[in-house]
């Protein structure tokens, strides 16, 4: 028998609605490229995100359409993220940080038919235009420049061609709404389709109080760029809730962001454990310079946060949740929250738990599976994480060859190695390709690098795996610096001595002045790899830890 409720769609479109109906007076806020503070409602831009909708429409965008955006965090962004789905299309956020061959690559393969651009970034657009299968281009100024390029259009000028009289089509929920491409750290970039339904479970789940808490009395800031894996989710769930949205545009130094903060009473904030590095030496260098909101919280996904972040986040009153997710997941799939009856935990317990992944989200399940089949729930047996969900990925846009990524009982396996406690927690152990195998027993590179970056000299740590004549591989460790700062390798060996056995800390430390990154501030450990895998063990700095 099945139940008697109406079939409603849940789509972006009752969320642009219901965000003018009822909070049509709330404030969104973007900082311009000039640092100039923007200002407007929720009702001017549901106004405006309707008018790029009517304005595709009668453009002649069809249903299913890709429309690309080339954009920072700002209120355009949003009118995009927004307004194209509104007509039935598809919003598709291009990465300003790839190479401009990749960027060309990916606008390709997912057929953009039109472009959204900021004029401070047409010199990126001009190295792979060319390239490009863009029809039209409309141009957000920020500058006041002329387009004197032919074919490129003024974005205000399209959003007037509308007459107000656009009308919804009618949109089912498992259509597609937004895409996001990977950032190509293993073989292409690769598409996923967001649908209506993933992105509204998506920020249902985000605001529960059991995950991050948001309500639509607080200020939210994306600090994780709009032009990946969805910004986190934030700018779904601002609307959905009605709460002030504060965006940051390209500044994302820890002062600039600092200052925002203070001026505009931020309460939630999201971003990559770089910003939050940034952010917090801003705090120690200019103690008492910031009058923060006293119940400022933050969110950090992209990379393990070291327990050294959380409690110095702690000590100037900012609270930071681990959250673990991937582009493939929406993106958010887990947050290391403590339970009830773990808030009494004692100091170094409660630090070690949210220091990992943490437990999953409603209606997001996870396992850990190895060749073994599922490993239990023990907190010590690794396995691939795979996940399932309503805002999980279930196939890549048209890379057949990628179906390997999914087991036949319908898992994505993330490629991350983890393990999962009897509470629940989830921990990253490793990538896959990442772990190092030194005499037949497993090494975590993120573990290694996380407790390196507690020592206080210490800014940024690479651990990667090198070929070994006897051991098969070994750690080497790769080490930024704090300025000003100094540490020998001896002294980083006895400092991991508190957490590791002798035969799992590097062979050797390379200092260094800078780590490649990927286009999302991850490590990219496929380049050190390639860097050091002619590296001689005999070289100079070799620590010998029998004398320890």
């Amino acid at each position: 028998m099945d139940g008697l409720m109406m079939n409603y769609p849940l789509t972006l479109v009752h969320l642009l609605e219901r965000v003018n109906q009822l909070f049509g007076k709330v404030e969104v806020v973007s900082r311009e490229p000039d640092q100039s503070i923007h200002r407007y409602t929720y009702a001017d831009f549901y106004r405006r995100a309707r008018r790029l909708a009517g304005a595709l429409s009668k453009a002649g965008l069809r249903r299913g359409d890709r429309v690309a955006t080339l954009m920072c965090n700002h209120y355009p962004h949003l009118e995009a993220y927004f307004g194209i789905p509104a007509c039935g299309g598809v919003v598709h956020t291009l990465n300003l940080r790839l190479h401009p061959d990749e960027l060309a690559y990916i606008a390709n393969h997912s057929g953009d038919r039109m472009l959204i651009v900021d004029d401070v970034l047409l010199p990126l657009l001009e190295k792979f235009r060319a390239r490009a299968p863009f029809e039209r281009v409309f141009v957000v100024s920020k500058q006041n420049a002329q387009l004197t390029s032919e074919g490129f259009e003024d974005y205000e000028q399209f959003l007037a061609q509308d007459q107000n009289n656009f009308v919804y089509p009618e949109l089912g929920e498992n259509e597609a709404a937004a895409m996001c491409y990977t950032s190509g750290t293993t073989g292409k970039p690769k598409g996923v389709l967001y649908s209506h339904r993933a992105l509204v479970l998506h920020s249902f789940a985000f605001a529960l109080p059991d995950a991050f808490s948001v309500a639509q009395k607080d200020v939210l800031m994306p600090l994780a760029p709009m032009f990946h894996a969805n910004s986190h989710g934030i700018p779904y769930v601002a609307v959905m809730l009605g709460t002030k949205l504060v965006m940051p545009g390209p500044f994302t130094d820890g002062c600039s962001l600092l200052d925002l903060f203070e001026s505009e009473k931020v309460t939630v904030t999201t971003a990559v454990p770089t910003v939050w590095h940034g952010i917090l030496e801003a705090l120690q260098k200019h103690p008492g310079r910031w009058k923060l909101a006293p119940d400022l919280r933050g969110l950090s996904g992209g990379a393990a946060a070291p327990e050294s972040l959380l409690r110095g986040l702690d000590r100037h009153g900012v609270h930071l949740l681990q959250l673990w997710g991937m582009t493939e997941t929406t993106p958010a799939a887990t947050v290391a929250r403590l339970k009830s009856y773990m808030q009494d935990l004692p100091e170094a317990e409660h630090y070690a738990t949210r220091c990992r992944q943490g437990w999953t989200l409603p209606f997001v399940d996870m396992r850990a599976a190895g060749p073994e089949g599922v490993a239990p729930w023990d907190g010590e047996t690794v396995g691939e994480l795979q996940v399932r969900g309503p805002w999980v990925a279930a196939s890549y846009y048209n890379m057949p060859q990628e179906a390997r990524r999914w087991t036949e009982d319908g898992w994505f396996c993330t490629g991350d190695v983890c393990t999962i406690d009897a509470e629940g927690f989830m921990k990253i152990v490793d990538r896959t390709k990442d772990m190092i195998k030194s005499g037949g027993e497993w090494i975590s590179s993120v573990d290694l690098e996380s407790a390196l970056m507690d020592h206080p000299a210490i800014r940024e740590a690479a651990v990667v795996a090198v070929s070994h004549p006897k051991w098969d591989e070994r750690p080497l460790a790769l080490i930024i610096c704090k300025d000003g700062h100094q540490v020998s390798a001896a002294e980083l060996c006895q400092f991991l001595l508190l957490k590791f056995s002798k035969w799992q800390l590097p062979d050797n430390f390379v200092f260094v002045d800078q780590l490649p990154h990927t286009s999302t501030g991850k490590l990219l450990k496929s380049k050190l790899r390639e860097q050091y895998k002619e590296w001689k063990w005999e070289n100079a700095g070799l620590v010998e830890k029998k004398n320890l």
